[in-house]
C-alpha cells in the first residue's frame, strides 16, 4: 500500500478556478472522504490524482513516486465510478479479472484474486452471470471487486453508492467499510452525502469553492466546524447560527448569559439542534415554535428566536405545540463561536 500527498494542486478552466492550492496528505491505509456540494472541485481533484485530468499546478505523490506526469495505468491505483462501468458482454468473473488480465497475470493468480475479491463482496455465487442478470447493488459490488482484485496501492471512489436506493446504500456502506478495513487499501472517496462521509471515513476533507475548508476526523468536523459553511453543510439538520452582540465579553439571549471570546461587537453563536434543552424562563432564551415534526426517536422543531430561524431536536416526551413559546439553553460546553464577518471559528 502507499500514502498520497497532494501538494499545491491547482486547476483552472480558462478564467474559472476549479481548484486553488489544494494540499492534502493521506496516510498509508487511511480512508479519506472528499465531501462537498456539486461544483466544489472534489471530483476534479480525484481525477487529477487518477491522471484522468491535467493539473494547472502542483504535484501528486503516491508512496515515494511523483506521479504527476504519469499516465493512469502507471500510477498503481484503481478507480470505482458512479455508474458502475461494468462490461455487459463479460461475466462477473471476467469483469473482476479484467484488470489482472490487462496486467498479464498468470491464471493461478487471476483465479485466486477473483475468488478473494468476490468473497469480500459476497458475490462468489454470481461469477457465472452477466451484468444484465444482476441488480444495481450487485453490479456495484462487481465494480468494487474488480478494483480490489488488482490489489491497488490506492483506491479512488467517485460517488459509488449514489445510484442505489436508501436501504441498499446503508447495507453497502457497512460492507464497504468492513472490506476496505480488511484490505488495508489507501482510499480517497468522493461524495456529497454527509452520512456516507461520516460513516465511512477516518478523516473528512470538506471542500467549498475549490478549497479544503477543514480536514479532521468525522466527529471533530461535526462538533467543532472550522467555518459556518462546514457547520451548515455537515449535520442534519444543519448547525444553527444565531447572530448576536457581545458586550463586556458576554452574550445575553433572554435569561441566558454566556461568556464569549470577544469583548464587544457582532458574533455568531453556533448551536447543534440536539444540543439545546428546555429550561426555565429565567435561565434560557425564548423559542417560538412554528412547526413540530415527530420523527420517531426524536421530534424536530422549527421556530424563531430573536427574529432568526432555529431548528431544535428534542426527545419525544417533550412535544410542544405549534404556536407555543418554550425556553431553551445549550448543554454545557456544546456551542461554537464564529466570526460574524469571515464565518471562521474563534478559538476559546
Amino acid at each position: 500500500m502507499a500514502g498520497i500527498v497532494i501538494d499545491g494542486i491547482r486547476k483552472s478552466f480558462g478564467a474559472v478556478h476549479a481548484l486553488e492550492e489544494v494540499n492534502l496528505a493521506v496516510a498509508d491505509g487511511e480512508f479519506v472522504a472528499l465531501l462537498g456540494p456539486s461544483g466544489c472541485g472534489k471530483t476534479t481533484l480525484l481525477r487529477i490524482v487518477a491522471g484522468l485530468e491535467t493539473r494547472s499546478g502542483g504535484r501528486v505523490t503516491i508512496g515515494t513516486r511523483d506521479v504527476s506526469d504519469l499516465p493512469p495505468r502507471e500510477r498503481g491505483l484503481a478507480m470505482v465510478f458512479q455508474n458502475y462501468a461494468v462490461f455487459p458482454h463479460m461475466t462477473v468473473f471476467e469483469n473482476i479479472a479484467f484488470g489482472l488480465r490487462m496486467a498479464k497475470a498468470d491464471r493461478a493468480r487471476i483465479d485466486a484474486q477473483v475468488a478473494r475479491a468476490a468473497g469480500l463482496m459476497h458475490i462468489e455465487h454470481l461469477l457465472g452471470r452477466y451484468p444484465g442478470q444482476l441488480s444495481g447493488g450487485q453490479r456495484q459490488r462487481v465494480a468494487v471487486a474488480r478494483a480490489l482484485a488488482v490489489e491497488p496501492a490506492v483506491l479512488l471512489m467517485d460517488e459509488p453508492l449514489s445510484n442505489l436506493d436508501a436501504l441498499l446504500r446503508m447495507e453497502m456502506r457497512a460492507e464497504l467499510k468492513a472490506v476496505l478495513r480488511e484490505a488495508g487499501t489507501t482510499t480517497i472517496y468522493v461524495t456529497h452525502d454527509q452520512t456516507e462521509a461520516m460513516g465511512l471515513a477516518d478523516r473528512i476533507a470538506v471542500m467549498h469553492g475549490g478549497r479544503i475548508e477543514q480536514i479532521a476526523p468525522p466527529m471533530e468536523v461535526y462538533r467543532t466546524p472550522a467555518t459556518t459553511f462546514v457547520g451548515g453543510f455537515v449535520g442534519a439538520p444543519p448547525m444553527n447560527f444565531v447572530k448576536t452582540l457581545a458586550a463586556d465579553g458576554k452574550v445575553r439571549l433572554g435569561g441566558l448569559e454566556l461568556p464569549c471570546p470577544i469583548a464587544s461587537g457582532e458574533i455568531l453563536l453556533g448551536l447543534r439542534a440536539e444540543d439545546l434543552a428546555p429550561v426555565g424562563a429565567d435561565s434560557g432564551f425564548p423559542f417560538a415554535v412554528r412547526v413540530v415534526e415527530p420523527l420517531g426517536a426524536h421530534i424536530l422543531l422549527t421556530g424563531e428566536t430573536a427574529g432568526q430561524t432555529l431548528r431544535v431536536v428534542l426527545p419525544p416526551e417533550h412535544e410542544p405545540r405549534a404556536g407555543q413559546t418554550v425556553h431553551l439553553a445549550p448543554i454545557a460546553g456544546r456551542w461554537r463561536w464564529m466570526a460574524a464577518d469571515s464565518g471562521k471559528a474563534i478559538a476559546t
